[in-house]
Formats: C-alpha cells, structure tokens, sequence
C-alpha cells in the first residue's frame, strides 16, 4: 500500500499521526460497525435512502481538532521569505501527511471495496505522461499519485534544496497539479473511509488536516474552485468555524456548488 512504498513521514514534525497502530483489523471492523448502526436511520428499513447521509457532516463529529490554531495566519506568507520557497515546504509537509494520513485506512481501500476513485458523485481517472486517460481502482490511483508526486518533491532540479539553485519556470503549475491530487486523496478518504477514520479516532486528525490544507490552497489560489466543489459542504463548516468563509469563492462555479451538489447525486460525473 502507499504507506510503506512511500515512507514518507522523514524527519518533519508529524501532524497527522495514527495513535492506534496496534489495533487488529478485526478490532477495527468491529467499531466499524458500532459507527454503521449508529448512524442508521431506519433500523428495520427494506430500501436503503437514496441519498446517503454523510457522516461527516455531523456536529459532533466536525467540532472534533487537534489543535484551536488559527490556520489562517499559519499559511499566510511571512516577511522576506520567497513565495516558490514557501511553496515548496508546505507543498511537500502536505504531501507526508496527507501520505500518512491515507496510510491509516489503506488496508480498507482495495480493489474490491473501492473499484472505482471516486468521491461522491464524481468519478477520477488517471491521465499517464502521454494523456492517455487510465480507469483503476482508488488503491491504484493514490499509488499513482503518491509516486508521482513523491518523484517530484525528491527532484532537485523541481524542488531545489540548496542554496542558489533557481525554481524552473513550470514550479507553480507543478505544485497547482500536485495540490488537486492530494485534495482527492482527502476527499475520498472522507467520501469512502469516514467509518474507519471515526473507528480509529484520527478524525479530530483528518479536520485538522483538512482545514490546514484548503486554507492553504485558497491563500495562494492552487486549485481551481470547481475542483473542490464536491466537498463544498465540508469545507463550509470545518473552515467558517476556523474563521475563514473558504467557500464564498465557490458560489458559482458549476452550477452552485454545496446546494446543487444533492440534486445531483444521482448523475456520476467522470474527471
């Protein structure tokens, strides 16, 4: 899985770390399903509700942070530091903890339970260096991702880490692609694995994370607003609590964002 073919949590302060490594994957499930009958609605119900409730969303569960830390100010660029060199740190500290954050539930993203990258309505496919455009399972995309990512942050000629060496041109697009893969990786973590963060009590974790990145790529405009508009909800309560109203950006990008998303979760949309 992505967590031990990337290795990736170095030598960087860790803030998203899994306090539970030691539980079995049997104990796991068990909580799992308390975290499903709790959140059932209709116990004795035949039909499953069309529309399934996010569970997420739920006060109780977004109130939860490891930290009160006002992230707004924490992304903001100081004083004299240069943009592409502060670009390049949180870019890649992002890319360890999202890494790890997905490393806590990879053995529940397989083949099987997630045959598809999908977060909500919306459908990714990988696009290979040739632009040909590949379906694979969610396990295989974030491997995708995390390798490809992991090849860039590691290049010294993309991410220099000595003293006079020059950031290429292309630096910014780079980093805007490397930001919209790690935000799906986020967003499905949420959309498919929300149980088993709950289960294993890194949620408080996974908002922390969340809010600190989307208020990351607002600051300096990394992702395009219609990209993040599948998680528009989440983004309103998690961020507007923060001190920040993240989605008003949003308003009108693809027909509405948050309002017009549960009318359509019906209709799979392909990226």
């Amino acid at each position: 899985m992505v967590g031990d073919h990337c290795n990736l949590a170095g030598d960087r302060p860790v803030l998203s770390q899994n306090p539970k490594t030691g539980l079995s994957c049997k104990m796991v499930l068990q909580a799992v399903g308390k975290v499903l009958r709790k959140s059932k609605g209709k116990p004795n119900g035949k039909k499953p509700a069309p529309e399934e409730k996010k569970l997420y969303l739920e006060p109780e569960y977004t109130k939860s942070r490891i930290t009160d830390f006002e992230f707004k100010e924490l992304v903001m660029l100081p004083r004299e530091i240069d943009l592409n060199e502060w670009l390049a740190s949180n870019t890649t500290t992002f890319f360890h903890h999202i890494n790890l954050q997905y490393s806590t539930i990879s053995e529940f993203c397989t083949g099987e339970s997630c045959q598809t990258m999908a977060v909500c309505n919306t459908q990714y496919y990988w696009y290979d260096e040739r632009g040909k455009k590949i379906k694979c399972t969610a396990p295989q995309y974030v491997d995708f991702v995390m390798s490809s990512v992991q090849k860039l942050v590691t290049d010294e000629d993309i991410f220099p880490t000595k003293y006079g060496k020059e950031f290429p041109n292309s630096f910014e697009s780079l980093v805007k692609k490397i930001c919209k893969y790690l935000f799906h990786v986020l967003a499905h973590i949420y959309s498919s694995h929300f149980k088993e963060t709950l289960a294993l009590e890194l949620h408080g974790h996974l908002n922390t994370l969340y809010i600190h990145f989307i208020l990351f790529i607002r600051e300096f405009n990394l992702v395009d607003p219609k990209e993040t508009t599948i998680m528009d909800d989440l983004t309103e309560v998690l961020c507007s609590s923060s001190g920040s109203s993240a989605s008003s950006s949003n308003g009108s990008g693809d027909g509405g964002g948050g309002s017009s998303s549960a009318g359509a979760q019906n209709h799979v949309k392909e990226r």
